[in-house]
């Protein structure tokens, strides 16, 4: 579902697949554990193997704004498909300054 890597104080997470109600909460959970064991000052996720987000996406998006201005960190939305990125504009997130 989905592949990390850690450098130079960023954590990047590729999220593979489709993101929707039943997957989310699994990846809240991974993204959570790796967010509180590594506390990055960067966190992004890669939504370029993304192929389906319903708004259980908006809400993983949301979340982990929430978590990482905690900690005192970003996050970055990266290498967004066309038809996730409409999703996203719609919801207002892009108002946030997440997506790169």
């Amino acid at each position: 579902m989905l592949d990390t890597k850690y450098k130079n104080d960023i954590l990047t997470i590729k999220l593979k697949g489709e993101i929707d109600h039943n997957s989310a909460s699994s990846l809240r959970t991974a993204i959570d554990s790796q967010i509180n064991a590594l506390r990055p000052k960067i966190l992004e996720l890669d939504f370029s193997g993304v192929g389906f987000m319903d708004s259980s996406g908006i809400g993983l998006i949301m979340g982990r704004y929430r978590s990482m201005g905690l900690i005192g960190g970003k996050i970055k939305v990266i290498n967004v498909p066309e038809n996730i990125g409409r999703i996203i504009s719609l919801s207002g997130i892009s108002a946030l300054g997440v997506l790169k």
